[in-house]
């Protein structure tokens, strides 16, 4: 499997610029995973724009919404 990182690139909804792995989405999770975070993909864009990717955020944001 080859990674498509400009169709990637086209839907990531990180707002961090600068980020290397922008359009590597398994490069931004194992990042984001090593540190007990999550990637920006999961949150909506309030969220995302704090960079605050914690699970502890995570599970807050969605607890009531499923």
């Amino acid at each position: 499997m080859e990674c498509n990182i400009a169709k990637n690139r086209s839907s990531c909804k990180c707002t961090y610029e600068g980020c290397s792995k922008m359009g590597k989405c398994c490069e931004c999770i194992r990042s984001h995973w090593s540190n007990k975070e999550l990637p920006a993909c999961l949150f909506p864009p309030e969220i995302e724009k704090t960079y605050d990717r914690s699970l502890a955020t995570f599970i807050n944001y969605w607890k009531d919404k499923v």
